[in-house]
C-alpha cells in the first residue's frame, strides 16, 4: 500500500486493510522506532508482542559512544540483547546502567529507551530469535528497489513502483526458506500466545472489560 509518510493514520490504515483481508494477531511485530508505526502497532495489534529492530538500535548507539569505548560497550549490549531469557537480559541491563549511566548518559538513555521491546524476541524459541530481532528482510527489499530505480528513467508513477516492490516481494518469498518448527517449539509458541493473551486481558481495566459486549459461545439460531 502506498503512503505519503509513516504517521499514525497512514500505518493504521495499512494495518486495518491487512485485518480486513484476514490477518489475525501476529505473535511478534518488528519495527523501527518511528512513533507513528509504534502507536499504530499498539492500537491495531494489542495482543501481539512488539520487537524494536536491533540493527537500528545498534546504529543509534554507535553514534553516541566514543570510538575507544564502543567495542566494550557493544559487547555488553549485544550480550544483553542475546541473553537466554528476558530476566537475564534485565540483569545484564542493570549492570550496564551501573557502569555507563554516568559515563555515557546519552548512550545509556538510548539503550534504556523502549528496552522491553528490544528484548521481546527472547520470548521466542532460541533458533528463531535471530530471524525476529531486526527488520533486515524488509530493509533488503528497500535496497532492491533503490538498485532498480537507479537504472530506470524518471517518470514512474505509483502503480509501476508498487509493481516493482511486489515483484521484489515475490522473489524474496521464493528464496526464503522459512523457519522449521519442532513439536517442542510449537508448544513454546502456544505458551507465548497464551501469555500474550493473558497480558492483554490483564491490561484491560474492570470498567473497560464490563463495557465490552459479551459474545455467546452458542451459535446464533
Amino acid at each position: 500500500m502506498a503512503g505519503s509518510k509513516e504517521d499514525v493514520e497512514t500505518v493504521r490504515a495499512f494495518f486495518q486493510d491487512l485485518r480486513a483481508r484476514g490477518l489475525g494477531d501476529p505473535l511478534l511485530i518488528v519495527s523501527d522506532g518511528a512513533p507513528g508505526i509504534i502507536r499504530a502497532i499498539e492500537e491495531c495489534f494489542p495482543r501481539s508482542a512488539r520487537q524494536r529492530c536491533l540493527a537500528h538500535r545498534m546504529r543509534n548507539l554507535a553514534a553516541k559512544v566514543p570510538t575507544d569505548l564502543w567495542p566494550e560497550f557493544k559487547t555488553r549490549v549485544a550480550a544483553c540483547y542475546q541473553a537466554p531469557s528476558r530476566a537475564i537480559a534485565r540483569q545484564l541491563a542493570a549492570g550496564i546502567r551501573a557502569d555507563y549511566a554516568d559515563v555515557l548518559p546519552s548512550a545509556f538513555a538510548c539503550f534504556d529507551d523502549d528496552f522491553g521491546a528490544c528484548i521481546a524476541h527472547l520470548r521466542l524459541p532460541v533458533t528463531h530469535r535471530r530471524f525476529a530481532r531486526t527488520t533486515n528482510l524488509l530493509e533488503r527489499l528497500f535496497v532492491e528497489e533503490r538498485r532498480r530505480l537507479k537504472i530506470i528513467p524518471n517518470g514512474f508513477g505509483e502503480k509501476p513502483v508498487l509493481k516493482l516492490m511486489f515483484g521484489a516481494l515475490i522473489r524474496a518469498a521464493e528464496r526464503w526458506r522459512g523457519l522449521r518448527f519442532t513439536e517442542f517449539e510449537l508448544r513454546q509458541i502456544a505458551a507465548v500466545r497464551k501469555e500474550l493473551d493473558q497480558e492483554y486481558e490483564d491490561s484491560i481495566t474492570p470498567l473497560a472489560r464490563s463495557s465490552q459486549p459479551r459474545v455467546s459461545s452458542k451459535s446464533a439460531p
